[in-house]
């Protein structure tokens, strides 16, 4: 009987052991699911736009030249009837004072 009762208290060692890990286990995977859904679940936020570019600052012959093709297209317009003369007057003062 000595014999039998022994395997019988090993065997309960070993099957109370390989439960409890069995039950760590699980619940240790159980809250790594529930934090992966946690954070799932969180919005993200949205990535943010990049800063729009810096004018270029340019040469002021570059920038005499610049003004005179947009004055150019400013008085095509305006001949073309597109524009009203105080529309003109308007977009002419822009482009001369910028």
């Amino acid at each position: 009987m000595p014999g039998l009762l022994r395997g019988v208290a090993r065997t309960a060692v070993i099957a109370g052991t390989a439960t409890s890990v069995s039950n760590r286990v699980s619940r240790r995977q159980a809250g790594r699911w529930a934090r992966q859904d946690a954070e799932q679940a969180q919005p993200r936020p949205a990535p943010a736009a990049p800063p729009p570019p810096a004018p270029t600052a340019l040469a002021p012959e570059d920038e005499m030249s610049n003004k005179i093709a947009q004055l150019k297209d400013l008085g095509d317009l305006k001949s073309q009837g597109v524009l009203s003369e105080s529309e003109f007057e308007a977009q002419k003062a822009r482009i001369l004072a910028g």
